[in-house]
């Protein structure tokens, strides 16, 4: 009998309800594992703050969005103790070890890999699964809770078209997406939006405004213009770029945080850019436009049968490799099977959009315009 933990991390997203179903009733199924889970994420492995995996507690919650265990974005190693940031590794794999643990499941983003990797390096038995709605876990097909997460946003390009069209409004459409586009290509080429900004490709104001205003000389009386909450304009991502290489140049420490805090700067000031963009498309176009941000509206509900489908692949899998002792993985999504890929080369990796990426190219064939 093999004694699992499990635990979710990071943002919440669909599918973690099935990604968890998926390890218990492939463990459970065949009577040789039993399940611990830990409350919040790393927070409760540190605190030691469980609940028991059973058939009972695994019955209906294929269909639920979020996540029986709860969630949070705590780091093992900077974690906010009693006002303080301290490094509560030592107590995560004390509460491993006083739990008889043989492995601990992870299942979360980019941020769960790296602290899961951190673990396995303390010497803990990890396996992670990748779950993101930014779909920007590297070694991996898919995560689940994007195909959810971009069917959401499209519903919501198709239902802004009526009332762009109605009043000859530019609406510009907000996803989520930091670092990576994939949210709103997809959605934005899904739902035939005019405009796709994304962190990867810089644009220029003066470039999308042209576009729109072409569409209003060919009689077009609306634009919608899809906006990953990362994308840049040129300016902005060439002082990022700038700063980066400062922060990676720097000789001092004072030079390193002194980088680091211009860049968060530049970040924060970053926030509200949909808003200013918006601003700015309705003076240079004379035309009224209307901001709509989508939010955690893109994280919540039911998961789509495709990502029950692949949290609940994934997480069968796992009890496999968990059962032939495969430890410092992650479970990946490969074509129509899964893949282990150490953990070692997923984290510090993304998976983002390249130029010449074939949505990409179908993008600008179908005259969308990406912005540069």
């Amino acid at each position: 009998m093999q004694n699992i933990g499990i635990l979710t991390s990071g943002g919440d997203c669909p599918g973690l309800n099935a990604a968890i179903r998926g390890v218990g009733k492939a463990g459970l199924e065949r009577g040789d594992m039993q399940f611990v889970g830990f409350c919040d994420g790393f927070r409760g492995l540190v605190q030691d703050r469980t609940m028991v995996i059973d058939s009972r507690c695994l019955s209906g919650i294929l269909t639920d969005g979020g996540t029986i265990l709860g969630t949070s974005r705590d780091k093992p190693h900077k974690m906010p103790i009693g006002g303080k940031t301290q490094d509560m590794t030592d107590a995560a794999v004390e509460t491993y070890h006083r739990h008889g643990l043989d492995a601990l499941v992870c299942i979360g983003g980019g941020g769960t890999q790296k602290n899961a990797l951190r673990l396995a390096n303390a010497g803990l038995n990890i396996v992670t699964l990748p779950k993101t709605i930014d779909n920007d876990i590297a070694f991996t097909d898919a995560s689940f809770g994007f195909d959810t997460a971009l069917g959401i946003a499209t519903e919501a390009v198709d239902r802004l078209h009526s009332t762009a069209t109605s009043h000859d409004r530019v609406i510009v459409l907000e996803t989520m997406g930091h670092r990576a586009g994939w949210l709103a290509l997809g959605a934005g080429l899904a739902g035939g939006a005019d405009v796709i900004l994304i962190p990867e490709i810089p644009y220029r104001v003066e470039v999308v405004a042209e576009a729109i205003k072409n569409r209003a000389r060919r009689g077009k009386r609306f634009s919608i213009v899809a906006v990953a909450e990362g994308a840049m304009t040129v300016d902005e991502a060439q002082t990022v770029e700038g700063l980066v290489a400062l922060k990676n140049k720097a000789a001092t420490k004072q030079e390193r945080r002194q980088a680091s805090a211009d860049l968060q700067a530049v970040y924060d000031q970053h926030v509200d850019h949909t808003l200013r963009l918006t601003r700015r498309l309705e003076e240079l176009t004379g035309l009224e436009s209307r901001l709509t941000i989508l939010g955690h509206l893109q994280r919540g509900g039911a998961p789509s049968a495709a990502d029950r489908i692949l949290a609940t692949q994934l997480g069968a899998e796992c009890t496999e490799l968990l059962r032939a002792k495969q430890y410092g993985i992650m479970v990946a999504a490969r074509g129509s099977s899964t893949e282990p890929v150490p953990l070692e080369r997923v984290v510090g990796a993304k998976k983002l959009v390249s130029a010449d990426d074939p949505l990409v190219k179908t993008t600008r064939l179908v005259g969308t315009c990406l912005g540069d």
